[in-house]
C-alpha cells in the first residue's frame, strides 16, 4: 500500500462522517425514534456478560470476512447498549430519539443526565462523545472518549472516533496510533482505509 499524503487523508475523513465516533451500525443510528426500544435493553448477570463480551471480541479479531465481522460487531453493540437499570434505559432511549429527530441539544441534555446518574456505563459516555462531535465540540468529545476507554478499553468505536478527531486536529501520529489500536480489535473496521503506512512497514 502506498502512503497517502496528508491532504488525501483529510479529504477521506470527510467522507467517513457517517461512521465517525462509531455510531452503532448506521441503520441503527439513523433509525426512527420508535426503534430506540429495540436498541436499549437491560443488563443481566455482569460476570456472564463480561465473559460474552470477551468471547465476541476474540471472535471479531479472528473473523474470516467482513460479513462475519459485521454480525459479531452487532452483538457487541447490543451488549454495550445494555442499561444498568430502567431509568438509565429511558434516558438513553430519549437521547437516541432526540438525535433521530435532529434535536441535538435535547439529546445532549438527556446524555448529561445519564452520565451523571450512571458514570460507570461506558456507552452513555460514548453516545455523548458522538453528539459532541456532531456539534463540533471536539475537546468535549475527546474528554468523553477518554472516559469510555477507562471503562471499556477495547471499545473500537470510541478508539476510531478518537483517531478521526485527532487527525482532523492535525495530530496525525496520535490519531494513527489510536486507529491502529481500533483496527487491532476490529480488523474490518471501516476507518481502516485511513491508515497510513509507517516508513518501512506494511499495513
Amino acid at each position: 500500500m502506498t502512503q497517502p499524503n496528508l491532504k488525501s487523508v483529510r479529504r477521506a475523513s470527510v467522507f467517513m462522517v457517517a461512521c465517525l465516533l462509531a455510531f452503532p451500525p448506521l441503520s441503527t443510528a439513523i433509525a426512527p425514534a420508535s426503534a430506540a426500544e429495540s436498541i436499549v435493553t437491560l443488563r443481566g448477570d455482569p460476570a456472564a456478560e463480561a465473559d460474552e463480551r470477551e468471547r465476541l471480541l476474540a471472535a471479531l479479531k479472528a473473523a474470516a470476512n467482513a460479513r462475519e465481522a459485521a454480525a459479531i460487531t452487532g452483538e457487541i453493540w447490543s451488549l454495550w447498549f445494555r442499561a444498568p437499570n430502567a431509568e438509565a434505559a429511558k434516558l438513553m432511549e430519549e437521547a437516541l430519539d432526540r438525535r433521530g429527530a435532529d434535536d441535538h441539544a435535547g439529546s445532549i441534555a438527556a446524555l448529561d443526565k445519564l452520565v451523571e446518574a450512571e458514570p460507570g456505563w461506558a456507552e452513555a459516555w460514548n453516545q455523548r462523545a458522538t453528539m459532541r462531535y456532531v456539534i463540533r465540540d471536539y475537546h468535549g468529545s475527546l474528554a468523553d472518549i477518554d472516559r469510555v476507554l477507562q471503562l471499556e478499553p477495547k471499545h473500537f468505536g470510541a478508539l476510531s472516533g478518537q483517531a478521526i478527531i485527532l487527525m482532523r486536529q492535525g495530530r496525525m501520529e496520535e490519531g494513527q496510533a489510536a486507529l491502529r489500536r481500533a483496527v487491532d480489535i476490529d480488523p474490518f473496521l471501516s476507518e481502516r482505509a485511513l491508515l497510513m503506512q509507517p516508513p518501512g512497514k506494511d499495513i
